[in-house]
């Protein structure tokens, strides 16, 4: 946690030399982690108000997981991307699934076993 705590403050401290995408890529993998402290989350979800036209559908995704994540976590505050949910939601939605690296090695030991199936 103190690894995460000081990349924390390092997104929080020079969030201004970051594009769009590297916001967007970080507080994505805050929400992965299951980050406790929503003070991130608004502070650089704010930050990407005006750039959301900048992401690709990838980053756009990404930023609808976290907003669910926001919501789930902090019902009671307002993600700064709450009211581009929608378009959020379309992105995540557009984006096709892609197995893991370990759910590929799972199929391949299936596949070895003589149990064919597909990913769907």
């Amino acid at each position: 946690e103190i690894l995460f705590q000081a990349i924390a403050g390092a997104a929080v401290n020079r969030n201004g030399d970051f594009n769009p995408q590297d916001t967007a890529n970080t507080v994505w993998a805050f929400a992965c982690i299951g980050w406790k402290q929503s003070d991130l989350f608004t502070l650089l979800g704010s930050a990407l108000l005006e750039r959301l036209g900048m992401l690709g559908n990838t980053e756009r995704s990404q930023l609808y997981v976290v907003t669910v994540y926001f919501q789930i976590e902090w019902p009671h505050l307002e993600f700064p991307l709450s009211a581009h949910v929608q378009s959020l939601r379309s992105a995540f939605t557009r984006q096709e699934p892609t197995p893991s690296r370990f759910q590929r090695e799972v199929s391949t030991v299936l596949e070895r076993l003589g149990w064919g199936h597909t990913f769907g």
